[in-house]
């Protein structure tokens, strides 16, 4: 079965529901939780933080359309802004045409940072006792309990270097954990706090902070699409360059063009259970590690005008552990994914990123970003003045056409609409009375 199906944002719910079921070969069961709206239950989520008093609700879409490597998904996205799952759909149909997105992966290795403190001149020769105990260090990782070292992960290297702070100068220690298909911070944290007594040991120095970096540096995901111009238009092909540049040569524009991409990423992450904050402080600080803020996207023509879009950016997602095996909505997002390693996701959320990008660039310099949101928005605003069912729709309707779209118009549009509803029901109750 394909992603690619006409019409279907369309479909009543309850037939988008029948299509993913038979895609993702979901159960009786998991359609019910989908259709329940609060998975989750006070039990589960007590269980999950702490202080709990209820949950709460974000509603759950899905990306149409993308075609990755060669291989289709559906992809599941739980965020409250509207359009971001429409544009993301559109901008992965219009990209089909060229084969889609292909993407690639590094290997899941993660980054955890010991702090040693000490004189300078000590610090130089801790850091050559570690560089010389290097072997050493990565025996001693392997013997700890851990499941990762049992399935061919474990510590893979073990680098130092000496910076300059407002303290005076610090060793730090990074060891580079390969976490296979988890996220990894819990995993990582746990092997820099058995780790450093060692540490201490052969140094002679004192470790302070131990724990996970969540700039994954080790852990970069790529994708890449081409959209025809004869598809999506020459003048849109300048637009998004005009937009692009714009982005990158300013770092007030370039917030927001990043923050684009994430739309599509936080997404994704929040529907399989992954730590989108963390995905986040990743994300902006690769875009600056250069020293400049940067775009996380690049874009180019190629010979034949066509436009090329590019992403990379570190992105430490996993399948297994922490919510993603507890929150039963992110194992049924995983299960519409269908995919088979965090490499694989993390592949997926860059092609989700990238097209996202792609969108609301597209959206900008065709017609400015309101005029997407327009239809959502004034559901919204129709929601908020308190209209309910075919009111929503009709009140919708009227403020686009007007050009009007606010809460006090939808409430006076409200009244109206509720005034010709009592008058209609009184006439009708006087015509029966006068029969």
């Amino acid at each position: 079965m394909k992603s690619s199906i006409s019409g279907f944002h369309k479909l009543s719910m309850n037939k988008r529901l029948s299509l993913i079921k038979k895609f993702a070969s979901l159960t009786d069961q998991e359609v019910d939780l989908l259709k329940q709206g609060s998975a989750l239950d006070l039990k589960t989520a007590d269980m999950l933080i702490e202080n709990v008093l209820g949950t709460t609700q974000m509603p759950v879409g899905v990306a149409t359309n993308f075609l990755i490597n060669g291989k289709n998904y559906m992809v599941p996205m739980a965020i409250e802004e509207t359009s971001v799952i429409a544009a993301a759909s559109y901008a992965a149909k219009l990209a089909r045409p060229e084969g889609g997105f292909t993407a690639t992966s590094d290997p899941p290795v993660m980054i955890g940072q010991i702090q040693i403190l000490s004189s300078g001149r000590k610090l130089k020769k801790a850091a050559k006792i570690i560089h010389n105990n290097k072997e050493k260090i990565i025996a001693l990782a392997r013997k700890q309990d851990s499941i990762v070292n049992k399935i061919g992960g474990g510590l893979r290297d073990v680098e130092t270097r000496i910076i300059k702070t407002m303290l005076g100068k610090m060793l730090i220690v990074h060891l580079m954990v390969d976490v296979r298909d988890a996220m990894g911070a819990n995993l990582v944290n746990t092997l820099v706090e058995r780790l450093s007594p060692f540490l201490e040991e052969i140094t002679g120095c004192k470790t302070r902070l131990r724990i996970v970096t969540n700039l994954a540096a080790k852990r970069i995901a790529k994708a890449r699409a081409i959209w025809n111009k004869d598809v999506i238009g020459e003048d849109i092909v300048n637009g998004i360059l005009e937009a692009y540049a714009f982005a990158a040569s300013d770092q007030y524009r370039c917030a927001t063009h990043n923050k684009g991409i994430m739309n599509g990423i936080d997404a994704v992450a929040i529907a399989t259970g992954n730590d989108f904050r963390a995905l986040e402080a990743g994300a902006h600080a690769y875009a600056s590690i250069s020293g400049k803020y940067s775009p996380l996207t690049r874009y180019e023509k190629d010979k034949e005008g066509n436009l090329i879009g590019y992403i990379e950016m570190p992105i430490a997602v996993g399948i297994v552990g922490g919510a993603t095996r507890v929150n039963p909505i992110a194992k049924i997002s995983l299960k519409i994914l269908k995919v088979k390693r965090a490499q694989e996701l993390a592949e997926v959320m860059a092609a989700v990123g990238l097209a996202q990008n792609f969108a609301a660039l597209r959206a900008l310099a065709k017609e400015g970003i309101q005029r997407g949101h327009m239809k959502l928005h004034a559901n919204n605003i129709a929601i908020m003045a308190g209209a309910k069912g075919k009111e929503i729709e009709n009140i919708s309707e009227e403020m686009i056409e007007e050009k009007n779209i606010s809460i006090s118009r939808a409430r006076q549009l409200l009244h109206k609409l509720l005034h010709r509803h009592h008058e209609k029901k009184r006439k009708q109750q006087e015509s029966k009375k006068a029969k």
